[in-house]
């Protein structure tokens, strides 16, 4: 074979190989993956959905491609992010739960997976947990019903409490069902409730100062994105005030916060990524009933509770998943 012969055959071979790979690249499946909060404090929950997808068969970069968009906790930027992703004709969309409204809004026809820490139906996301309809399925998280509960278990490690706060976000959709959920059982506990509203992370500097103020005896944290991405900064902000405070993720306690009651974010994520991989296996998203992830864990950080002069009682003690000391 001549050189020239040779040099043209590797260079058509080459062509065809670029050809070949551009073709497999464009059949890879593409996910959208929508959320208001920010990439570094989501990084287990995508590690857990990335789980759920390998579950189905599915591997980033491998069989499925994953375009992120992060609103960086700012739900304004969540509409024109959820119509990028639509033009860009992805295969599914996954969202958070402030997410999951601008996505429904931006289309009715490519499937929606959603993780929300609110019911759903309640809120019009869908009109049935078993059936959901059009293009929308996905994971309820625990969180919303488990306010009195964390409430109940400051009351328990304060016992002489009289007023306590609870953060909200008042832009979360949940945020009125919540804060009456928490007012009746702050009623029946005997306490007074005081809300305190944030819906930017520069304020909440200003939240500790504020329960200073009002001689509050304790904290109750909301379910919010914004603040589950803050959960760092609460639990050592409670600390440094010396306010006793409750929260739904282990991130808080382990930053300081005194006690950590909920639903598992990464359980929901990993179900999530179980769901999207069926949808690119077939299944439509009408057909998937929601999912509602019922694990929950209970974390005391035992050192904090010493540091504010409070006793643990023991059955607390035994009931807890993970004790820091």
């Amino acid at each position: 074979m001549r050189r020239r012969d040779f040099i043209s055959l590797i260079g058509s071979s080459a062509v065809v190989g670029s050809l070949t790979a551009h073709a497999q690249q464009g059949a890879m499946p593409v996910i959208g993956f929508l959320n208001s909060s920010s990439a570094g404090a989501y990084e287990a929950r995508v590690d857990a959905f990335r789980q759920g997808l390998a579950e189905t068969g599915y591997v980033e970069g491998r069989t499925v491609a994953i375009e992120y968009r992060w609103a960086n906790d700012q739900p304004d930027l969540l509409p024109a992010m959820a119509a990028e992703l639509v033009l860009r004709k992805v295969a599914v969309i996954v969202a958070n739960g402030p997410a999951a409204f601008p996505a429904k809004t931006a289309t009715t026809t490519i499937p929606i997976v959603f993780t929300a820490g609110f019911d759903p139906v309640q809120l019009g996301l869908v009109t049935s947990l078993n059936r959901p309809s059009g293009n929308l399925t996905g994971i309820s998280i625990l969180n919303e019903e488990l306010g009195p509960k964390r409430l109940e278990l400051l009351r328990d490690l304060v016992p002489k409490a009289v007023l306590v706060a609870l953060l909200v976000n008042p832009t979360n959709p949940s945020a009125k069902t919540l804060s009456r959920a928490i007012q009746a059982a702050a009623g029946a506990f005997g306490l007074r409730l005081r809300t305190i509203a944030v819906s930017r992370k520069e304020d909440l500097a200003n939240v500790f100062e504020t329960l200073i103020q009002m001689h509050a005896d304790g904290l109750v944290v909301g379910n919010d994105p914004l603040f589950n991405s803050l959960g760092k900064e609460l639990g050592t902000l409670s600390v440094r005030h010396g306010m006793p405070a409750t929260f739904q993720y282990r991130e808080f306690v382990e930053a300081g916060g005194l006690l950590s009651y909920g639903g598992s974010l990464s359980d929901s994520y990993r179900q999530a990524g179980i769901y999207a991989g069926r949808i690119l296996n077939g299944e439509k998203a009408a057909d998937l009933p929601i999912q509602q992830s019922t694990k929950v864990e209970m974390i005391i950080n035992l050192k904090t509770a010493k540091a504010l002069g409070l006793t643990v009682p023991l059955p607390l003690l035994g009931r807890a998943d993970e004790v820091i000391e």
